[in-house]
C-alpha cells in the first residue's frame, strides 16, 4: 500500500482483536464491463497512509538477459528482502495500471495472528507490480502471482487484491501458512459481467465453486492447510475463506466492511441492504460478494463512489458535534478512544484525510491497448482531489507527479501531492463554505477533461493506425500537459482561499469583507455546552 522507505501503516495499525484487523487502510471497488455505461471494465483504489507521499510510479518495458535476477524490495519498508529470476520481457507500467490495460489494486485484511510472519522474500506490493511487468491479462496476472509465491514464498500478512483487465475483472485473496512456512493458501474469483463488487481490509470470499477454473482459481491446498489445522471440519462445498482465514469481529464490521456496504447502498438503492453490518451488530447478515447496480455507472460515477463520507446514512460524520461548527466530514486519529472508562471510535469513511493517491482504472477492450487503457490519477484526499487522465502508454508522467519531485519530509510548490494537500487541509478549517470553491474548480478540469476525451483519443486513434509510437507520444505530452496543469490550478486556488478566508472573515463577489455566523446548530450546542457562562444579561445585547 505504501511505495519504498514508507512506513508500514495497514498492517501494523491499531489492532481491534487477536486478528490482527487493521484500523487504516484502503478501499477497493470494481466494476465488470457489462456494469458500466461504455463497456469498460474499472478498478478504483486508494492507497490511504498517514506517511504515504503521493506520486506516480513509472517504470519502462524491458528486455532481460537469461539468468538475470531482480531485487525484491519490500514496499512498505524499504527492506531488501531477495533475488528472483527476471522475466525475459517485461510491460511497462504506469501507477497500477500496465501497458496492456491491466490495472490492479489491493487492501489488507491482516487475517489469522497465527498465519503472520510467513516465510517468503515476495511481498505483496513487489507481488502486485511484477505481475503487472508480466501479465497482458487478469487472469495471467493472478498465475504469475500464484507462481511466484510457490516458488519464493510470500512475505506479507493477508492481501485482497482486485485485478482487471478489458475483458474481466477478478478478486484474488491470499494469506500466507505462518511463521516459518513457504508458500501461501490463496483464492480468486471473476466476478460476473454485469455486477460490481468491494473490498476494504477485510477478506470477502466466502465459498467458491471448486470445478469452475474459467471462474475461480485456488491454491490446491487451501481447503487442506485449514484442516491439518483444525480450522474447518465441513465439506469441501462449504468452505469459506473469509470465515476461516480472517473471522470478522466487530472492527472487521464497523471499519471495513461499513465501507463496502456504502458502496453498494449508493449503487443499488433497490436493495436496501441493512445497515446492521456496516454498524457492527452480532448477528448481521453477511454481504454478497457482488451486487448488480441499479444503474450503469460512468467513470465519473465510480469517482464519486471513493468521495464518501457516508453522507445520509446512520453513520453520516457531518451530522454529530465531532464534525464541528462547518460540519467537517473527517475524524483525527485515533480511531478508537476512551471517555470515563468507556470506549468509543470514530467512522473510518472511503473518503479520509490520509490518502496519499488513488485512481480509477478505465480499460477498454473496443481500443488498442495504448488510447483504451487510462488511469485516472489523483493524489491526497479523493473528495478534494482532480482524477487526471494518464494514458496507460506513457512514456513519462506530469513533472510534480514524478518520483523524486518531492518528498514526505520538505513541502514544495512543486510537487502535486504538497499543493494539494495544502488546499484541502486548509479547506478543512471551514469546510462547509470552502468546499463550495474546491468543487467548482475540480468540477472545472474534470468536466472539461471528460469532455474532450473523445476528441483526443479520435487524434490518439488516427495517430496510431498510422504510427503506434507517435500515438503514444501524443497521449504523453497530453497526460504530462494535464497533470502539471492541474497542480498549478491548484496552486492558484490555494491563493484565493487564503485571500477570501483570511482571519475567519470571508470576502464577498465585490471583495467586500463579511463575517458569516455560525450555523444555528453549532450556537445551540454552544450554548448547552456553556450558555450561562455567556449568556448576555436582558436588555444589554447589541454592543
Amino acid at each position: 500500500m505504501t511505495p519504498l522507505l514508507r512506513t508500514l501503516t495497514a498492517a501494523a495499525a491499531v489492532l481491534v482483536s487477536s486478528l490482527a484487523q487493521p484500523l487504516v487502510g484502503c478501499t477497493n471497488i470494481l466494476v465488470t464491463k457489462g456494469a458500466s455505461k461504455d463497456g469498460s471494465t474499472m478498478i478504483a483504489y486508494s492507497a490511504d497512509s498517514h506517511t504515504l507521499y503521493g506520486e506516480l510510479y513509472y517504470k519502462a518495458a524491458g528486455l532481460h538477459l537469461p539468468g538475470e535476477l531482480r531485487d525484491i524490495v519490500e514496499w512498505d519498508t524499504g527492506k531488501f528482502l531477495g533475488r528472483i529470476k527476471e522475466a525475459p520481457v517485461t510491460y511497462a507500467r504506469v501507477g497500477n495500471m500496465n501497458e496492456r490495460q491491466v490495472s490492479i489494486g489491493e487492501t489488507t485484511f491482516g487475517g489469522r495472528k497465527e498465519l503472520q510472519e510467513p516465510a517468503g522474500i515476495v511481498d505483496y506490493g513487489s507481488l502486485m507490480y511484477i505481475a503487472l511487468e508480466r501479465a497482458r491479462t487478469a487472469r495471467e496476472a493472478i498465475q504469475v502471482m500464484a507462481d511466484l509465491v510457490a516458488e519464493y514464498g510470500y512475505a506479507s500478512e493477508g492481501e485482497s487484491i482486485s485485478v482487471a483487465d478489458p475483458n474481466e475483472a477478478w478478486i484474488f485473496e491470499i494469506i500466507g501458512k505462518g511463521k516459518g512456512q513457504k508458500g501461501a493458501v490463496w483464492v480468486a474469483v471473476k466476478l460476473p459481467d454485469g455486477t460490481i463488487s468491494s473490498h476494504a481490509n477485510h477478506a470477502r470470499i466466502s465459498t467458491f465453486p471448486l470445478n469452475e477454473p474459467q471462474n475461480c482459481l485456488y491454491a490446491k491446498d487451501v481447503i487442506e492447510f485449514a484442516r491439518k489445522n483444525g480450522w474447518y471440519k465441513g465439506a469441501d462445498k462449504d468452505f469459506s475463506f473469509t470465515d476461516v482465514y480472517a473471522p470478522a469481529d466487530f472492527g472487521a464490521l464497523r471499519f471495513c466492511e461499513a465501507r463496502v456496504w456504502s458502496v453498494f447502498h449508493r449503487a443499488a438503492p433497490s436493495l436496501k441492504i441493512p445497515a446492521d453490518i456496516a454498524l457492527g451488530k452480532p448477528g448481521a447478515r453477511p454481504m454478497p460478494l457482488w451486487i448488480k447496480p441499479d444503474q450503469k455507472l460512468a467513470v465519473r460515477d465510480v469517482m464519486e463512489l471513493m468521495r464518501d463520507h457516508y453522507e445520509g446514512t446512520e453513520l453520516d460524520m457531518s451530522k454529530d458535534v465531532g464534525a464541528g461548527p462547518y460540519h467537517l466530514p473527517y475524524r483525527w486519529r485515533p480511531m478508537e478512544w476512551k471517555s470515563e472508562g468507556k470506549d468509543y471510535l470514530h467512522e473510518r469513511a472511503i473518503s479520509t484525510q490520509q490518502t496519499g493517491w488513488s485512481f480509477v482504472s478505465q480499460s477498454r477492450a473496443f481500443l488498442p491497448d495504448p488510447v483504451g487503457g487510462v488511469l485516472w490519477f489523483g493524489v491526497d484526499d479523493t473528495f478534494t482531489t482532480v482524477y487526471v487522465p494518464m494514458y496507460c502508454a506513457i512514456t513519462s508522467v506530469p513533472r510534480t507527479f514524478a518520483e523524486g519531485t518531492g518528498s514526505w519530509n520538505e513541502f514544495s510548490w512543486d510537487s502535486a501531492f504538497w499543493t494539494f494537500n495544502f488546499v484541502s487541509n486548509y479547506a478543512y478549517t471551514r469546510w462547509d463554505d470552502m468546499i463550495v470553491d474546491v468543487q467548482k474548480v475540480q468540477r472545472e478540469l474534470e468536466g472539461g477533461y471528460f469532455a474532450r476525451q473523445a476528441e483526443i483519443e479520435a487524434q490518439a486513434l488516427a495517430l496510431y493506425r498510422q504510427n503506434p509510437l507517435q500515438a503514444r507520444a501524443f497521449l504523453t505530452d497530453y497526460s504530462c500537459r494535464l497533470g502539471d496543469q492541474a497542480t498549478a490550478r491548484w496552486k492558484k486556488l490555494g491563493e484565493f482561499l487564503i485571500w477570501k478566508y483570511l482571519d475567519g472573515n470571508v470576502r464577498d463577489a465585490k471583495g467586500q469583507v463579511t463575517h458569516p455566523a455560525y450555523a444555528p446548530d453549532w450556537y445551540k450546542r454552544i450554548v448547552q455546552d456553556k450558555g450561562e457562562d455567556l449568556k448576555i444579561p436582558a436588555g444589554q445585547a447589541g454592543h
